[in-house]
């Protein structure tokens, strides 16, 4: 018994003997968490978005890393749903997150009061809390791109200009027909104040989620007859909006969607019908850029592929991946500072993603020449860039791009300091000073 017993204590030590390599070699790898929503009625959208992250991460391993450091991911399906997000953020924090995308306005709103304690920053490229691009009262928000009040304002800017000026919209019905829900409600304060400020009627119709049925909403723009229509929808929601405008005989002409309601599966199934309707761009699309190229030929010709090969360089297929750049480049940057060829923590990246430099040359450089505008961060701007065009879909394709809109900030940053610090007064939070800033 005794020799039984020295023998598996022998077997045990070189068990472990045996997985330290493997260990170690984990702990040099940078752990990506994935929310993704690849079930359900938001898959076609979710999905794209998601394949394109993963691919993303393929390719830079397959170039050697982040100097070095190869990554490591995980994915978590959350249906969309905000308490399933919670469980994947929970379940997948503990194994080294470098930042979390939670893909979703509604778990952003959770996980915002959970970031600061766990040290796990939150990038939410063109959503998420508009207010969070005030870094001095959200220290781990990263909206990076834009919010949905720069989304808002860009599309007012854009209507204006087609009436002739903004002081031409006086008079005028604007109709948001909006997803009822946090993503869906968050542009209304800017809307109000715009319409305030320009003296048009702004109507607010919500669909509930997740949108499959919206005969009542299409009721009332039949019967309010506004000038134009805002679409602040995702997933199902889109393409069913436009076939009751087609049914109900709403020019698709004079609606403008969010850029999450301008993407294939907004449009495809509705076709020619859908021609002349018009959403805000984040990125191109196209497998023109090199990064995509790149994409194409060292993980898709190797059979690497995380989805189909057709869908590289689509709408929200790039978008994913720009998301995932932005997260490698925020690592990157903290090497710079903390160490090049180390896996950085939470609190490094978050430090990383406040200090990013991305100028036209750097983009360049990583094969996004004309996908996406230069980003600069600052402690008290976690944006960077709150840039937009417009472009229209021509019964078969998006086209028409229209110049670059730049979100007006003499109306958002006292509407965001004001949120801002709302925030901070009803949590009993203090703003950073300068010497956080500077760590």
């Amino acid at each position: 018994m005794k020799l039984k017993s020295i023998a598996l204590a022998l077997a045990a030590v070189s068990a472990l003997l045996g997985a330290a390599p493997a260990m170690a070699q984990a702990a040099k790898e940078q752990f990506f968490p994935l929310l993704v929503y690849r079930t359900g009625p938001y898959a076609p959208n979710g999905t794209p978005w998601a394949n394109g992250k993963q691919d993303y991460i393929k390719l830079v391993n397959a170039q050697g890393g982040i100097n070095g450091v190869k990554i490591s991911y995980e994915e978590c399906e959350t249906g969309y749903a905000t308490d399933k997000g919670v469980e994947c953020y929970e379940r997948l924090k503990g194994k080294g997150a470098t930042l979390i995308d939670p893909q979703a306005t509604g778990i952003t709103f959770a996980l915002t009061d959970k970031a600061p304690a766990d040290k796990i920053p939150l990038l939410t490229l063109g959503y998420g809390l508009a207010a969070s691009q005030d870094g001095s009262a959200f220290k781990w928000n990263f909206p990076l791109m834009g919010s949905y009040w720069t989304a808002a304002d860009i599309l007012i800017q854009h209507i204006a200009k087609k009436e002739g000026g903004l002081d031409k919209l006086k008079g005028k019905k604007i109709a948001l027909v909006y997803h009822d829900s946090p993503f869906g409600k968050e542009p209304i304060p800017l809307l109000q104040e715009r319409a305030k400020l320009s003296g048009f009627e702004l109507s607010l119709i919500p669909v509930t989620a997740p949108g499959v049925e919206q005969k009542s909403a299409w009721l009332q723009v039949r019967q309010q007859r506004p000038d134009y229509v805002l679409l602040w929808g995702w997933g199902v929601m889109n393409s069913t909006a436009l076939k009751e405008a087609v049914a109900t005989g709403y020019p698709r002409e004079k609606m403008y969607g969010v850029w999450w309601a301008g993407a294939e599966p907004d449009v495809k199934d509705v076709g020619a019908n859908a021609k002349g309707y018009n959403a805000l761009a984040l990125n191109t699309s196209g497998t023109q850029p090199k990064v995509i190229q790149d994409i194409l030929k060292q993980v898709h010709e190797k059979g690497q592929g995380t989805g189909p090969k057709d869908e590289v360089g689509s709408v929200l297929y790039t978008r994913g991946v720009i998301i995932q750049m932005l997260g490698v480049e925020a690592v990157r940057r903290a090497q710079e500072r903390f160490g090049k060829g180390k896996v950085m923590t939470g609190e490094q990246v978050r430090w990383g993603l406040e200090n990013l430099a991305l100028d036209q040359k750097k983009l360049d450089s990583l094969g996004f020449s004309g996908v996406l505008r230069p980003i600069s961060t600052s402690c008290q701007d976690h944006m960077g860039s709150s840039w937009a065009r417009v472009y229209t879909w021509d019964g078969s394709q998006w086209g028409g791009m229209s110049d670059w809109y730049q979100a007006d900030e003499q109306i958002i940053k006292p509407m965001v300091k004001t949120s801002a610090d709302k925030y901070v007064a009803d949590k009993k939070l203090t703003r950073r000073d300068a010497t956080d800033c500077g760590a």
